[in-house]
């Protein structure tokens, strides 16, 4: 884990909605700048599936000199989600009724729990306003739920996701989940630490990073080419590598907990329709998604824009597919420079 990375043990009560209630949480984050006198020039980075608080290393770009993030005027702020190996209370941590690691005994958890978490430290800091939430993916999600949940939050940029997850992005979680349940050593999510799932952690990866691009992007980096070692075509010495390198740096328990919050995502879930629910988000929404992403088509972001009043919608080119968002960073801040300039 990133060395600055800090973790915050809270003896407060949160209460998922599957109804398990935990008396103490352990809430991991990063933060850059400073809190301001008002306590209200918070920008909130969410962060997606296999991410961590260490916003900087996988939204770089946005850091940079020229990016829209300025440690001088804002107090940056991620926090690890519920349910993650990265620092915050997850199946990893250890179920104080048993002094074992929770492991597939860690209860579900939903979208809207991962605000209520996270809105946990907000609290003990008297956090007072959140000038932008943003994320993409399923920090998408989460910023658009906290934009509806938390009223400190004033705008959101949401990238590369929809109004719900859909039936084909649960699918394809589903499939991946398969591919783990179907590891011999995971047991029902009760495994040796000592021999954990790593097969079906690294198929559920490659089946990920099929997702996460674009047809054209591996046609152009991959080709019919043979790795010159391995006898194998390139992208196949690709995928095992990056389901290899997935396993040395993430869990399970963690990827089908994570996965399954995803599969929540649905604004409209007990608050009436999807219009009815976004018609009174007032606030300014930058909507932002990519042409060539297979796993959020752009179609979804467009709908979402459609559906809030405030919203400004960007299609943005790319050969990158979904992974486009944690990439283009030049078009990313130039979106994210004109919507601020907007609504100031």
């Amino acid at each position: 884990m990133n060395k600055d990375i800090k973790i915050t043990t809270l003896n407060k009560s949160w209460t998922t909605e599957s109804g398990h209630t935990f008396s103490q949480v352990d809430i991991a984050w990063k933060s850059w700048g400073t809190l301001n006198e008002n306590r209200d020039n918070v920008v909130l980075i969410c962060h997606a599936l296999t991410g961590h608080a260490a916003a900087n290393e996988w939204f770089s770009g946005l850091f940079e000199e020229d990016g829209i993030l300025d440690p001088e005027k804002q107090f940056i702020l991620c926090i690890n989600v519920p349910g993650s190996c990265y620092g915050s209370t997850g199946p990893t941590s250890i179920n104080p009724e048993t002094g074992k690691a929770w492991q597939a005994d860690f209860p579900e958890i939903t979208i809207r729990d991962i605000v209520t978490f996270q809105q946990l430290l907000l609290d003990e800091w008297n956090i007072r306003g959140i000038e932008l939430a943003l994320g993409g993916s399923m920090g998408g999600m989460i910023a658009l739920e906290f934009t509806l949940m938390d009223d400190r939050v004033k705008s959101a940029a949401l990238f590369v996701m929809g109004k719900s997850h859909s039936p084909w992005a649960i699918g394809i979680s589903e499939a991946q989940r398969m591919a783990i349940y179907a590891d011999e050593n995971w047991k029902g999510g009760f495994y040796d630490p000592k021999h954990p799932p790593v097969k079906g952690l690294a198929a559920a990866r490659a089946m990920a990073m099929i997702t996460y691009r674009a047809p054209g992007n591996y046609e152009q980096k991959f080709g019919r080419g043979i790795h010159p070692e391995k006898n194998i075509y390139q992208v196949e010495s690709y995928l095992n590598y990056q389901g290899q390198k997935l396993t040395e740096r993430f869990e399970a328990n963690t990827y089908v907990t994570l996965s399954k919050a995803m599969d929540s995502h649905d604004v409209s879930r007990g608050r009436g329709s999807f219009k009815e629910v976004l018609e009174n988000l007032h606030k300014p929404v930058l909507v932002l998604g990519f042409n060539s992403d297979l796993l959020y088509p752009i179609e979804e972001q467009r709908e979402l824009a459609d559906l809030i009043p405030n919203s400004q919608f960007s299609e943005l080119k790319s050969v990158y597919g979904h992974d486009a968002f944690l990439i283009e960073f030049e078009k990313l801040n130039a979106e994210l420079k004109s919507f601020y300039k907007s609504i100031k």
